[in-house]
């Protein structure tokens, strides 16, 4: 049935007068008739009495009436739908990130920006390590991931990086510790014979090697007291004086008595990276432009 023929009977039903029925849509009343001939046909029942001086609804005109406004609202509805969803205000979105990132003020950010403009998406959030968020992405169960990296990830085909942003990297020691104390920020250098508590998930590994080399650069291999897999963990063994370790400037919005971060000289820089299949759907295109305005990754 043609929507267009249900809008029609609707006018006509409302005015009662195909002359005023037949303005009000904007076309003249010989087509108009003829389309409600054409409706009372496809539906095998009159839905109008017509005389000369009148108009008035059979009664199947008048039970007709409220199914009309009912169907012409669903498919309104369904249109909306459908718009809506194209735009990337309705759907879900499944994100993925490495322990660190929500404490990246433009991550966080863009999460509180995304959940604001669109809180009728479905978004799913979980911390993963790279692996695991490159096979869910593959998979399709993942939208986006965003993991911590020296360099570009390297990725299966069909997947790709986009650099979001850059982040000094601090040492961590007990308060009490001789390079927390000195003067002078400390150096690779500076680390040998220091024992290490690290975090050791495979979020970790790139960075993690990278610092080994640096540290091997500096003549030396650098002593692992401990590896965990959380950072509640991490900083209560620093704070305990197990040992340093590496964390990323973002984390230290977390404070834990007796825990001193120092810069390292020269400065050691990480990645934040945000991996994805090149084909997004709607909510993670809305998504990454939540990233962008909070000042994260390339313009757009």
């Amino acid at each position: 049935m043609d929507l267009r023929h249900l809008r029609y009977f609707l006018c006509v039903a409302e005015e009662m007068h195909f002359g005023r029925a037949a303005r009000r849509l904007g076309m003249s009343q010989p087509p108009l008739s003829q389309q409600i001939r054409a409706l009372e046909e496809e539906l095998g029942a009159r839905l109008f009495d017509r005389t000369s001086r009148r108009v008035a609804l059979t009664e199947a005109g008048r039970l007709f009436l409220p199914e009309a406004r009912k169907t012409l609202v669903q498919a309104d509805h369904a249109a909306q739908v459908a718009r809506r969803t194209q735009n990337g205000h309705l759907g879900r979105l499944a994100l993925g990130f490495t322990a660190s990132a929500p404490f990246v003020p433009e991550i966080a950010d863009a999460l509180y920006d995304f959940r604001q403009g669109f809180p009728h998406v479905d978004l799913r959030v979980q911390e993963l390590g790279r692996d695991d968020q490159v096979t869910l992405i593959e998979r399709g169960d993942l939208d986006i991931g965003i993991i911590r990296g020296v360099a570009a990830p390297t990725l299966p085909d069909g997947l790709s990086a986009t650099w979001l942003l850059e982040e000094d990297m601090l040492l961590a020691l007990r308060q009490d510790h001789d390079l927390a104390r000195r003067e002078a920020d400390p150096s690779i250098a500076d680390l040998a014979g220091v024992p290490f508590v690290l975090y050791a998930t495979t979020s970790s590994t790139d960075f993690n090697d990278h610092f080994f080399a640096l540290c091997e650069q500096a003549g030396f291999r650098p002593s692992i007291a401990l590896e965990v897999g959380s950072f509640a963990t991490l900083l209560g063994l620093v704070a305990a004086g197990f040992g340093a370790t590496i964390l990323s400037r973002s984390l230290s919005r977390l404070h834990v008595d007796k825990v001193i971060l120092r810069p390292l000289v020269p400065v050691f820089r990480t990645r934040l990276w945000m991996i994805h299949k090149s084909d997004l759907p709607p909510t993670a295109r809305a998504f990454q432009d939540a990233i962008r305005r909070a000042g994260a990754g390339p313009a757009a």
